[in-house]
C-alpha cells in the first residue's frame, strides 16, 4: 500500500478521522509542511499490556525453593 502523503494543515483538520483510517486500514500518512515530510503516522505494531496482571503466565514453577533436595 502506497503512502498517502498530506500538508500540516490539512492533517490538523482532519486529524481524528485520518488516526482511525490508520488504525483500521494500515495506512501509512506522510505529513508535510512545506512540501517536505516531517512525520510519517502509521498503525502500532505494540501490543500493549495491562498494567495489572500483565505478567500472568510468564513464570514457571520447577522446583521446591525452601528444600534444597529437590534439584
Amino acid at each position: 500500500m502506497p503512502d498517502q502523503t498530506i500538508s500540516a494543515t490539512q492533517f490538523k483538520a482532519k486529524c481524528l478521522r485520518i488516526l482511525d483510517d490508520v488504525a483500521r486500514t494500515g495506512l501509512v500518512v506522510v505529513v508535510t509542511k512545506h512540501g517536505k515530510p516531517v512525520a510519517r503516522v502509521t498503525k502500532t505494531s505494540q501490543s500493549v499490556r495491562p498494567l495489572m496482571g500483565g505478567m500472568a503466565g510468564t513464570a514457571e514453577e520447577i522446583g521446591d525453593i525452601v528444600n534444597f533436595d529437590t534439584y
